[in-house]
């Protein structure tokens, strides 16, 4: 099994899993609160996914009639999202193929299946011949392709002149930390026994991929805490759902919180989370 084919474990899991654990869109990804470390009850899981999406598209610059694509698309709340809300064409790409049931699902309950497409398969080797799109995001998915110079090369070639690339990641804080905490037992967890394979690169040898590929890099967001309250919430929804997870899965709502609880024992320390907006300037 290679290590693209290896990722698909976690991710093509059943999707009644995910949605005990995840706000109602299935976002899987950091959201975006008003105040991470605030107390405000209003300040919810479901809102802050909704503003993540909003500032997703304000980044991208997107409007009504856009083309995006979504590398790495989980269970479509992006794309979903931005063709029922700003009246985009939207493409999504994942190896998973639950997953693009689910979309299909949701996209005809929402009447955006005019708007919204799948294409199962691994990004880096997928012809994708719908392009130039006017924007690409890759949420949390560039951590598991093995070649992240190639897989931003591809991009630039998809997007327009002008078309913009947004890039959320979470990142070793440095090399040195990538080298001494990478084989710890807690990443060999989250890697192997939960993705099956991941690489956490530091910001800067994503910023040097982007660059090298002919981006130009005009704005670079830290939204660590953010990543660490969503994560809270995620916990709060397995231990308040654990009984439904592990009848879908036996054993399962303790592998997820084990997981998430070593993804966010790191944060500040040893790993940051980070956006990157990237534009094809040239």
């Amino acid at each position: 099994m290679s290590t693209a084919t290896n990722t698909n474990q976690h991710y093509d899991l059943d999707p009644d899993i995910f949605g005990a654990f995840l706000d109602p869109l299935r976002k899987y990804s950091s959201g975006l609160y008003a105040d991470p470390t605030g107390t405000d009850p209003a300040d919810t899981l479901e809102n802050a996914q909704i503003r993540k999406l909003r500032y997703v598209a304000d980044r991208l610059g997107l409007e009504a009639g856009s083309r995006i694509l979504d590398v790495g698309c989980g269970w479509g709340s992006l794309i979903l999202f931005m063709a029922a809300e700003l009246d985009c064409t939207a493409v999504g790409i994942s190896p998973a193929p639950r997953q693009h049931d689910y979309i299909a699902s949701e996209a005809r309950r929402r009447g955006v299946s005019a708007r919204v497409r799948t294409v199962v398969g691994h990004f880096e080797d997928t012809p994708l011949n719908e392009g130039p799109f006017d924007a690409i995001s890759m949420l949390g998915s560039i951590v598991h392709m093995p070649d992240a110079d190639a897989v931003c090369r591809k991009a630039r070639t998809l997007l327009r002149r002008g078309g913009r690339l947004y890039i959320s990641e979470s990142c070793f804080r440095n090399d040195a930390m990538r080298s001494r905490f990478g084989e710890r037992d807690g990443s060999q967890f989250v890697r192997d026994a939960i993705f099956g394979w991941g690489d956490m690169r530091p910001l800067s040898t994503l910023i040097r991929s982007v660059e090298d590929a002919g981006f130009s890099v005009i704005a670079v967001d830290d939204l660590t805490a953010h990543y660490r309250r969503t994560i809270d919430d995620w916990i709060t929804n397995v231990d308040a759902h654990a009984d439904e997870i592990d009848a879908t899965s036996p054993g399962m709502a303790a592998s997820l919180r084990r997981y998430l609880q070593v993804a966010n024992a790191g944060w500040g320390y040893t790993t940051k989370h980070y956006s990157l907006t990237c534009v094809n300037a040239r």
